[in-house]
């Protein structure tokens, strides 16, 4: 049921089978209030194919990409934003017409929603992209600071990692900046971050390059963030027993096991999640986009519908945080 209080999540795949499921989903739980961008008669016969009870215009808002009002007011909004940054009139006009993650980005920088969700369909970068130039880093973080976070949830625990889908090779001052960003994250569920920096290298046995970069992140943390729990450059079997890392280093400031595993690039990042997800039978919720302005999450073509809701969930966590407003992890219905 809406309430005045429900925070509006915008979804730019609103034609997509799993965005229609996990729509009737969250308005039955309550979590947020659904506006889907669509073609209204495709989603009109979509429902009544899927079984789907939700009404567009009654029960969530809607947004037709071919026929709003508001098309003029994004388009204007576009230029603003990016006319400097080689967006023309013409070219704004284009892509409002014609990408989705556009206009919910547009829709969630004008106010008309709280959080957005994008990414079912297309390549990331190209989301993430539209994401940047129209809803950007909050103040204090740059364009090349954003990263992601993984949360996996399985029998053993819940384990967060990053950065799984953003930057390549990040250097030593955009590690410990994503690393920040992911603590406070964590700590927004109401769990205390414990930091690992991984490496090939454990406290110094190896001197490569990317071994000399995680520790020399370490070493900005540690000045950065002197209260966060943060340790590295070790192992990954280091940083989830604290009895083999008091072996190896007794001195280490990282207190029993890490929950969050910061990687030295993308490819170790990403490989690790797939690799644990599938290993482990978790529940992946992510990627969760860490340093925009605004709530904005760009998710997986291999996503379920609960990963919709579960997604739309933490976005409203996150707009409730703007609020000022405390919400716990156990809160946010996350779930198969």
């Amino acid at each position: 049921a809406k309430t005045s209080s429900a925070k509006r999540v915008i979804y730019a795949d609103g034609e997509d089978e799993r965005v229609l499921r996990a729509a009737q989903v969250v308005l039955e739980e309550g979590i947020a209030e659904p506006i889907l961008i669509g073609r209204p008669h495709v989603i009109e016969v979509r429902l009544k194919r899927y079984g789907l009870r939700i009404k567009p215009g009654v029960d969530f808002g809607l947004i037709n990409p071919e026929d709003d009002p508001r098309y003029r007011h994004y388009v204007d909004l576009l230029i603003e934003h990016a006319g400097r940054r080689g967006v023309t009139t013409e070219a704004a006009r284009t892509m409002v017409r014609t990408d989705n993650t556009v206009i919910a980005a547009l829709a969630l920088r004008r106010g008309d929603a709280d959080a957005m969700v994008c990414g079912l369909e297309g390549r990331f970068e190209r989301h993430l992209r539209n994401v940047t130039l129209i809803i950007g880093p909050r103040p204090g973080i740059k364009d090349n600071d954003l990263s992601t976070l993984s949360m996996l949830i399985s029998q053993r625990g819940i384990i967060f990692l990053t950065d799984t889908h953003v930057t390549v090779d990040p250097t030593a001052e955009e590690i410990a900046e994503m690393t920040v960003l992911a603590a406070e994250e964590i700590q927004r569920f109401g769990i205390e971050p414990k930091a690992a920096l991984l490496s090939h290298s454990d406290f110094g046995s190896r001197d490569s390059p990317s071994a000399l970069k995680m520790r020399q992140a370490a070493a900005i943390l540690a000045r950065i963030a002197p209260d966060l729990q943060c340790d590295g450059e070790m192992h990954a079997d280091s940083a989830l027993s604290e009895p083999l890392r008091q072996r190896v280093y007794p001195h280490s400031r990282l207190k029993g096991e890490a929950n969050l595993l910061v990687f030295p690039n993308l490819d170790s990042a990403n490989i690790t999640l797939t690799a644990l997800r599938a290993m482990m039978d978790a529940l992946h919720v992510g990627p969760i986009l860490l340093g925009t302005d605004r709530p904005a999450h760009i998710l997986t073509p291999s996503v379920t519908s609960r990963g919709v809701v579960n997604m739309t969930a933490l976005a409203v966590v996150e707009a409730a945080h703007k609020a000022q407003a405390v919400v716990t992890l156990g809160e946010t219905s996350l779930s198969r």
